[in-house]
């Protein structure tokens, strides 16, 4: 299938990856209840809150379908990235408050699993590994960050309420140390805004799989509280005016990152 995404084609170093905040269901909506139509799980409204990078020379790789047909920041081997841990699968069944997303006898087989992997995860990974070699050849190095959001507060997953802006780098192993500090240096001159590294989000599938320094590929993940753009509830709209001072430091984050070099480049 070609239209599982959108790419913008950039001429820098950095790449931006979008995989959750697709909203198409496909052939598949007929047999998700009602709840999961709602699209709860969503990374709402990130290329409105990104908009700025389809006027600069970053590569932007964005989703169509909801996390719901498939994971695309997930292992295709169903493998859990937080073993031990409440996660939800490659194709999942269930949403973040544990309600069912299939109507009872609906559920995606085995062998329909393996087919919306060859339809939807392998091109968007496909997509993604060819902008990394793309821009890796052009510069001698490439720059990796997957942009997510998330409700401030999913008991399932962690207790409380999520800092605003969560970076992950699997503990320092996908990003190089130095470029790290930098981002987030960045990240926080802009006041009132609680950031962590590492935290309860230490990058998915897509920042531990593309993320290796030690052959020039740099990977940062972003999960975003949504409480810091947007109304967290159903109809889960965009607040313009709390987005415009978020997307300013995202901005100014995403410009340290792309002007930045490693050591004997």
């Amino acid at each position: 299938m070609t239209d599982v995404f959108e790419l913008k084609r950039g001429t820098s170093p950095l790449i931006v990856s979008l995989p959750h905040s697709g909203t198409a269901l496909g052939p598949f909506a007929s047999r998700m209840t009602e709840i999961a139509q709602q699209n709860a799980d969503c990374d709402w409204h990130l290329p409105t809150l990104y908009s700025f990078l389809y006027l600069d020379d970053a590569t932007v790789l964005r989703a169509k379908y909801s996390r719901y047909v498939i994971d695309l920041n997930r292992d295709p081997t169903g493998k859990s990235l937080y073993p031990g841990q409440n996660v939800t699968e490659l194709c999942p069944t269930t949403t973040f408050d544990n309600s069912p997303i299939y109507i009872a006898g609906q559920q995606p087989t085995e062998a329909e699993i393996e087919t919306r992997i060859d339809q939807y995860w392998v091109p968007y990974h496909d997509a993604l590994q060819a902008e990394i070699s793309r821009v890796k050849d052009m510069f001698g190095f490439a720059l990796l960050w997957d942009a997510h959001s998330v409700r401030s507060c999913v008991p399932r997953f962690f207790e409380g309420t999520l800092p605003d802006l969560n970076f992950g780098t699997n503990d320092n192993q996908t990003c190089d140390p130095a470029l790290v500090n930098r981002v987030l240096d960045s990240a926080t001159q802009l006041k009132g805004y609680e950031t962590v590294l590492n935290g309860r989000f230490k990058g998915g599938y897509i920042t531990r799989t593309y993320g290796d320094p030690r052959n020039n590929v740099h990977a940062l993940q972003l999960e975003l509280s949504q409480a810091t753009y947007m109304k967290e509830t159903y109809p889960y709209n965009y607040l313009p005016m709390k987005a415009e001072v978020i997307s300013k430091t995202l901005a100014s984050a995403l410009c340290t990152m792309q002007n930045w070099k490693p050591a004997g480049a």
